[in-house]
């Protein structure tokens, strides 16, 4: 049965400094999408504060039906071939230091949209040499060239999510598929060892605690340095269910066996999601 009262420990309040205010007129003017306002991120707020946020490519339209996810599912759009270079231009003008690029799935190309994520990469790093880059990438549909190609682009960190643990794919993730994602992140590190790779998984989707314990450790076995574990909140009445607000205590135990596994840093918390905190974790690698 969903959820509908929230527990107070994820009820927080709105930062507002101006910034969102200077960030959402720029990516307005630039024609940019971002994750934090597609998927209705609940840190926005406080990550526009610190002039933090994620780029959203390759349109605003995912060609997978994930139940838990707010990004548009209609049909995509051609890939324009201008974002590289906006992105660049944007995050010039707002200053980042820590440029952060996820995307829609688009299982509609045949590289799943990589040689995009390469261009955006090399885009930012001519404009910006010194800028430090993650990015958060769909599968790309076990194409290995792709996932190659993009991991030789050298992001400083090369993120992808589980989500969830397997025995929820099907219900949840129907397009996805469990050993393909932590194949992924294997793949990344065979290729290059330097790169720093993260994933993040949600919780109080009816998981139970040894199968997010068995997660960690397929991720730590794949090699996965850093990790993020949130709360799960559905997006709307029509999305996934909320089964659980899992307790905070909780996700402190989830922090304590991450770093008794060997993860070198761990984000567990009700609010943690993939991008949140992302510029500290890397300054304290």
């Amino acid at each position: 049965m969903a959820l509908d009262k929230f527990p107070c420990w994820l009820k927080r309040p709105i930062i507002h400094n101006g910034a969102a205010d200077r960030i959402l007129a720029t990516l307005k003017e630039s024609e940019l999408h971002t994750v934090c306002q597609n998927s209705r991120c609940p840190n926005i707020f406080e990550c526009f504060a610190k002039n933090h946020l994620t780029f959203l490519l390759l349109g605003d339209s995912c060609t997978r039906r994930c139940a838990f996810c707010a990004v548009n599912k209609s049909a995509p759009k051609d890939i324009d071939p201008r974002e590289p270079e906006r992105i660049a231009n944007t995050a010039q003008k707002l200053k980042l230091r820590y440029l952060i690029l996820t995307s829609v799935t688009r299982d509609d190309l045949p590289d799943g949209g990589a040689a995009h994520f390469v261009r955006c990469i090399e885009s930012a790093r001519r404009l910006l040499p010194r800028i430090k880059i993650e990015i958060l990438t769909p599968d790309f549909n076990s194409n290995i060239d792709s996932a190659t190609a993009v991991a030789l682009a050298r992001p400083d960190i090369f993120a992808h999510n589980i989500e969830v643990v397997p025995r929820l794919y099907k219900s949840v993730r129907p397009g996805a598929d469990y050993s393909r994602s932590i194949g992924l992140l294997r793949l990344v590190k065979r290729t290059d060892k330097t790169i720093i790779t993260k994933s993040g998984i949600m919780v109080g989707m009816g998981e139970e605690e040894k199968e997010i314990m068995s997660v960690m450790s397929d991720l730590r076995e794949a090699g996965c340095n850093f990790l993020t574990i949130g709360q799960y909140l559905s997006p709307t009445r029509y999305h996934y269910p909320v089964f659980e607000y899992v307790r905070p205590e909780m996700f402190e135990k989830f922090k304590d066996y991450g770093y008794r596994i060997g993860f070198d840093r761990v984000e567990s918390a009700p609010l943690a999601r993939t991008s949140y905190n992302a510029v500290e974790a890397l300054s304290a690698k």
